[in-house]
This record gives C-alpha cells, structure tokens and sequence, in this order.
C-alpha cells in the first residue's frame, strides 16, 4: 500500500490471486505499482492470509472453500473502499474479478490468464492434463490437492528448465481448494453455476482479457471464448489482448513488467474515458438546470 503518508488522488488497485498461489505472487506488480504511486491491496482468500509457509503446514482453510465465499470476502474489503477500484485478478483470481464486477464493485477489471465464468465451454487437452491429479479422484471433492514439481512446471512455469521451475514453486507454491475446481468444472455446461455472470449487462465497468499464448493451464482458447460470451451479448466494454510467449506464469515471467504495464495503461484509459463521459454528462444537467431555475431553457443544436 502507499507509504509516503499522503492519500493519493490515483485510483485504488485490487490484485486478486488465483489457485495454487498466496498474493506473494503478485509480488512484483505490488511494488511497480506502488513506486508509480497507487495504493495496491492484494488480499488473500479467507484463511490463507498466514502466507505460503503456514498454508502449506495446515492447508485446511482450503478444505470445501466456494467460489463464492471467495467473492463474499474481497466484497467486504472493496466496499470499504471510497471509490470504486481497479480489479486484476491472474487465473481463478481472473474469474473472481469478474463476478466481483458482475457485483459493481470495480472501475475496471482486469482479467490475465483467467479461469472462465459459467456456460462458456472450453476445456483443452493442456487443461485437463494440467488439474487431472484432481479431477482423476472425484473421492477428494472436498479436499485440498497441491502440485508436484514436474506438474507445476508444466501448468504454470513451462517458459523454464526444471531447475528455474522448482525455484518458483518454493517460493509460490500451495496446495489448492478441490471443491473450486470442480465448481469450475461443473459450470461448464451450467449457465446457472455459482460462476455465473449476468453477460448482457451494458451498464458493467470494462473487462480487458489477458491471454499468453503459451499458457498450458488457461490457454488462450478459454479467454477468447469467454471474452466473445459477453461481446455477443452486451454493449459494454471488452477488450482481448494475448501475448505470444507468456505462460500461467506470466506475472512472474521475464518481461512481466511489459504486462503489468499494459494491464494499468488500458485500465486507467478506461477510467479517464468514463470521467470525461461523467463530467459532460453532469455539466450538461447543471447547465439544463441553471436555465430552468433563472430562465427558460434554451434548447441547443
């Protein structure tokens, strides 16, 4: 969070982290963003807030976790908020960016290698193959599941060598929540799931989606077809852009800079574009009503 004892005039940035991780893993952005000014929240998920240690001893927390206990708790943070703040959420933070703005409670999200929302169904082979050590034991549907080295480089970190992996998964790396994943599942074909957004919303802050083009975990695929569920159905803002070479990784992925770069640039570009829209708006009534109040309103071309 900001440091330097003033309140900035910046808007607030939420980073929401995904499955398999704590919020050390937006470590990186937290100070890029910090130094740039913005007050930056990256919050846990209820429970894990003892970091990736005390997780990994006791990872009960995680046991039959919801998505949407997950979404309740950063509800209750962003409200407390003054106004509302730019969401970024990686993976099933991704996901739970979008139902936090499906709530209104962000400007603007921010969505990077995201977990898809209810009724889009993508599923790839790199997927399945990637979260098969828990859909292949339906028994631990409440369970916590955490990956092996090898899995964690081949779903998250398959930009680098065995060696450069396993440092990644000692520093981020926690067992993750069975139940969220087979919600996920489940809601594949379930436009009613839990995941569920309402996709024909025109009065819904912009989406921006974020894809690597090397992601084996949410490969691009999931994001585009997400992505054209609320193109096809509302007005609103949405935008896509994918990177070639990023993988799950991408937060913590070598030139992870030109990423986090580009997910600010496009978010507060939407937020100038809504207060410009604002203001003309709010003028134009005050100026209506300065003319009802002192003489007739004089109607303009």
């Amino acid at each position: 969070m900001n440091t330097n004892g003033r309140t900035s005039s910046k808007p607030t940035i939420v980073l929401v982290h995904g499955l398999w991780l704590t919020p050390k893993s937006w470590e990186k952005w937290i100070d890029r963003y910090e130094r740039m000014g913005y007050n930056v929240l990256a919050p846990s998920w209820p429970g894990l807030e003892g970091g990736v240690e005390a997780v990994r001893r006791d990872p009960s927390p995680l046991r039959g976790l919801k998505v949407t206990t997950v979404v309740d708790h950063y509800e209750r943070i962003i409200r407390k908020l003054e106004t509302r703040p730019i969401i970024m959420g990686h993976s099933f933070g991704g996901l739970i960016t979008q139902l936090l703005i499906d709530r209104g409670l962000g400007a603007a999200g921010v969505l990077i290698a995201s977990a898809q929302t209810a009724g889009v169904p993508v599923l790839p082979l790199a997927t399945i193959w990637s979260t098969i050590m828990v859909y292949g034991n339906p028994f631990a549907f409440n369970g916590t599941t955490g990956l092996s080295p090898k899995k964690f480089n081949y779903a998250f970190t398959n930009e680098l060598n065995g060696v450069e992996s396993q440092r990644e998964y000692d520093r981020y790396q926690i067992p993750g929540s069975n139940r969220i994943l087979w919600d996920a599942a489940f809601a594949l074909l379930n436009p009613n799931a839990p995941s569920k957004v309402n996709y024909k919303n025109d009065n819904r802050a912009p989406l921006l989606f974020i894809a690597g083009g090397n992601d084996h975990l949410a490969p691009a695929a999931i994001n585009r077809a997400n992505m054209r569920k609320y193109a096809q159905n509302s007005t609103a803002t949405v935008d896509y852009r994918e990177f070639p070479r990023r993988t799950h990784h991408t937060v913590g992925q070598t030139g992870w800079q030109q990423v986090a770069d580009f997910a600010l640039q496009w978010a507060t570009e939407q937020l100038r574009s809504r207060m410009t829209l604002d203001d003309a708006v709010a003028g134009y009534a005050a100026d209506r009503t300065t003319h009802t109040e002192s003489t007739p309103a004089v109607a303009r071309v």
